[in-house]
């Protein structure tokens, strides 16, 4: 009889940067109304794939950043938007009250992982 072992590994997600927004939030590229607490994300081209972004939902925590902005913890927010990397330099934006979850600054720019 033999044994087979299978070593187990944590799920990780990938890695990014997130900033923050101010209101207005104005009409979205998904056509769609935004989720309680404002917890949406516009994401960048690398996350958008022609539109097929829209409704995805992604949990991110922050990682680190310039004067350790980091909170403990994580949020889960819903992709409503797409954000060009001539506006949007960071793989994906939230609203300030969003971001406020895990950055203790809403002017850091700051590195997170994230996962779908």
């Amino acid at each position: 009889m033999s044994l087979l072992c299978k070593e187990m590994s944590p799920v990780v997600g990938d890695i990014g940067t997130a900033a923050a927004y101010d209101a207005p939030y104005t009409a979205t590229e998904c056509n769609g109304q935004y989720p309680p607490g404002n917890m949406f994300a516009a994401v960048n081209e690398g996350l958008w794939e022609g539109g097929a972004a829209c409704g995805r939902r992604y949990r991110l925590s922050c990682l680190s950043g310039v004067n350790k902005p980091c909170k403990e913890g994580a949020i889960d927010v819903v992709v409503v938007d797409f954000c060009p990397r001539s506006l949007c330099p960071s793989t994906l934006v939230m609203p300030k009250e969003a971001f406020a979850v895990i950055s203790r600054f809403s002017n850091a720019k700051i590195n997170i992982e994230f996962i779908e």
